[in-house]
C-alpha cells in the first residue's frame, strides 16, 4: 500500500535580502517553461494548488522534501531548481539543434516575436520529449 506524502509544511519567509537564491522566480519559470498551471503542478505533487502560489509569490519557503518533490514534477533536478534550470535548458538547446529538421527552421525563428517564439519553442520540446504516436 503506497501512503500518501507527508502534508507540504509552510515555512515563513521573512526579507527579501539580496544574494539569496530567487527559488520563486526559478519554480516558477520551469513550470510555464514546462506548460504548467499551478494547479497542474500541484496536483503532480499532491499539495493544494494555494501551496505552489505561497511559494511563488515568496509567503512561503519550501521544505527540503517538497523541493525534491517540487523538482520531480517539474522534471528536473534539485540544483536545476536551485539555479533555475537554465544549464539543463541550454542542454536541450544543444539536442535540439541537432535535429536536422530544427537546424533547417533556424534562420526563420529570427524573425519571431518573443511569444511566437516561445510557442514554438514549446511545442518542439513537447514533440522531442513525448514524441506522438501515429495511427
Amino acid at each position: 500500500m503506497i501512503s500518501a506524502p507527508p502534508p507540504p509544511q509552510v515555512i515563513p519567509h521573512h526579507g527579501h535580502g539580496r544574494g539569496h537564491l530567487n527559488l520563486a522566480s526559478s519554480i516558477r519559470s520551469i513550470r510555464l517553461r514546462n506548460g504548467l498551471s499551478q494547479r497542474q503542478l500541484a496536483l503532480r505533487m499532491s499539495v493544494p494548488r494555494t501551496y505552489v502560489s505561497k511559494i511563488e509569490n515568496e509567503k512561503a519557503t519550501p521544505t527540503l522534501s517538497s523541493l525534491e518533490r517540487l523538482a520531480r514534477a517539474l522534471e528536473v533536478t534539485v540544483p536545476d531548481l536551485l539555479c533555475g534550470g537554465e544549464h539543463n535548458r541550454q542542454e536541450e538547446i544543444s539536442e535540439l539543434v541537432k535535429d536536422q529538421f530544427i537546424a533547417e527552421l533556424l534562420p526563420f525563428l529570427s524573425e519571431l516575436n518573443g511569444m511566437q517564439m516561445s510557442s514554438v519553442l514549446t511545442q518542439m520540446r513537447d514533440l522531442t520529449l513525448h514524441p506522438r504516436r501515429s495511427a
